[in-house]
């Protein structure tokens, strides 16, 4: 385990709840799917609960590639209104998670795009449709820490994402969906649009660079 997987363990790099669908338990796969399709025939309770069991993984991926909870925040949401809208053309045959986190990817990659030249335009509140999903089911997990768990906490994400802030938006991602999020190679590949042996030279690349400007921290663990 490195230092990213130790770091997620103690929630300091964003929330990854257990038994999501993302830890690849294949007891979980019936359910979501079963749930996908009452959702696909518009009982909204259904997808409520599909937010609900996703929610933190795409919110801690979305946090660690922006690096601002306000913008995470709303982005997570925005992925699941565009989801929920893009609901009818799923195929349930396929991954739902892989899905979601492939609409992650495009909505921050979209989000840094329109950005980017402006320095710093707000996102349009007409795209959070926020009427159509229950509030309770999209809000940002919470955790509860002592102030010096916090304080700790809080000094050690800051180098993390001063670290992860030097990688490009290709390598940054790809760790974050490996050792963060713990995808497979190939659900990373599909996420990402490439192929696997790109995924694995873009980790390679990354946890060396991490490993350089974190190396205090790693000789510490």
């Amino acid at each position: 385990m490195n230092i990213f997987q130790r770091l997620a363990s103690k929630k300091l790099l964003g929330p990854a709840e257990s038994g999501s669908a993302a830890s690849g338990n294949p007891g979980e796969e019936p359910e979501d799917e079963a749930l996908v399709l009452r959702a696909k025939a518009g009982d909204m309770k259904a997808y409520d609960t599909l937010v609900t069991r996703h929610r933190g993984r795409i919110y801690a991926m979305i946090r660690n590639m922006v690096k601002n909870e306000t913008d995470a925040w709303d982005l997570s949401q925005e992925v699941f209104i565009k989801a929920w809208q893009a609901l009818p053309r799923f195929e349930v045959k396929a991954r739902f998670t892989t899905w979601l986190y492939r609409i992650a990817h495009n909505t921050v990659y979209d989000f840094t795009r329109r950005r980017r030249p402006e320095g710093g335009d707000e996102l349009n509140d007409e795209l959070l449709n926020r009427d159509r999903i229950d509030p309770a089911a999209v809000s940002a997990p919470s955790e509860s820490r002592s102030p010096d768990e916090a304080l700790v906490g809080d000094e050690l994400r800051v180098k993390i994402e001063s670290a992860l802030a030097k990688l490009s938006p290709e390598h940054r991602e790809a760790v974050v969906l490996k050792d963060v999020q713990g995808l497979a190679y190939k659900e990373i590949a599909e996420v990402m649009s490439c192929s696997i042996g790109t995924v694995m030279s873009r980790l390679f690349y990354a946890r060396q660079k991490l490993q350089s400007l974190l190396k205090d921290e790693y000789d510490a663990r």
